[in-house]
């Protein structure tokens, strides 16, 4: 028993004099704390000035496009004004006054029922207009099947009257 508890104080003190002398190490070179303080503090400011870098160009794009939303959007305005004009010159170019006028100056009179003529243009057709609605008017369209046009009503009649007869 006596070895095993000295064997056990001498790993006690072993154990005890290495921390001692590590203790000691630190105690005789203080640079090595500091150095550590020192490189976790430039970790964390390498760190933030990496995140506010990322911040800033992912900001930055955005006001980017933000920016250029507001130029297309004044382009469009611009070009809805420009449209909105010329078709307002466009209708007063087009109206019967001014058509007048410019007929007018180029010489034009107006026709008279004498001053035309109607010429036949042999196997010249003119288009037909387009039919939108079938000249058929029956009641039911021909590609329905017969079976189903009859209402749930009416076939649970039917099966009623079938069954009544057997």
């Amino acid at each position: 028993m006596k070895i095993k508890k000295e064997k056990v104080g001498q790993t006690f003190h072993a154990t005890r004099s290495k921390m001692n002398h590590l203790v000691q190490a630190y105690r005789e070179a203080p640079w090595r704390t500091q150095r550590k303080w020192i490189v976790l503090f430039l970790l964390g400011t390498v760190s933030v000035g990496m995140i506010t870098g990322i911040y800033l160009d992912v900001t930055s794009r955005a006001a980017l496009a933000g920016r250029e939303v507001q130029v297309l959007e004044a382009e469009i305005a611009d070009n809805q004004r420009e449209n909105a004009d010329l078709e307002t010159k466009l209708a007063e170019s087009l109206s019967t006054s001014k058509m007048l006028e410019r007929a007018d100056a180029m010489g034009f009179v107006p026709a008279t029922p004498e001053d035309v003529d109607f010429m036949v243009i042999p196997g010249y057709f003119p288009p037909q207009p387009a039919a939108m609605a079938s000249s058929d008017v029956s009641g039911h369209s021909p590609a329905l099947d017969p079976r189903f046009t009859q209402s749930l009503f009416g076939w649970f009649d039917q099966q009623l009257q079938n069954a009544a007869a057997h």
